[in-house]
């Protein structure tokens, strides 16, 4: 099951009985405030769920080279590290489902 912004709009809306127009205004502003921190180098850390963080990789004098130019030295990439309650609920769960 893919969970996306409007099954997560109405999910939340259910169980906390906001308004989907609150919940949306709440989930868009949240993506922003996540967005905007991980742009600045900033790390995202939920207690119990995730660690969210932007890593810099220096590839080194010779990273090679693209169809348009040279390729970048230095290269970001979002880093998620779960936590090790999360860990064990899904050790726990019996395997993936769909």
């Amino acid at each position: 099951m893919t969970l996306t912004k409007n099954k997560m709009i109405r999910e939340i809306g259910r169980r906390t009985r906001l308004k989907n127009r609150e919940v949306q205004v709440m989930l868009e502003a949240l993506i922003e405030v996540w967005t905007e921190a991980l742009v600045s180098g900033g790390r995202i850390e939920l207690e119990h769920l995730f660690v969210l963080e932007v890593q810099t990789i220096d590839r080194g004098e010779h990273s090679g080279m693209l169809v348009s130019g040279q390729a970048p030295r230095y290269i970001q990439r979002v880093i998620l590290r779960l936590s090790k309650q999360l860990k064990e609920r899904l050790n726990h769960s019996g395997g993936l489902h769909e």
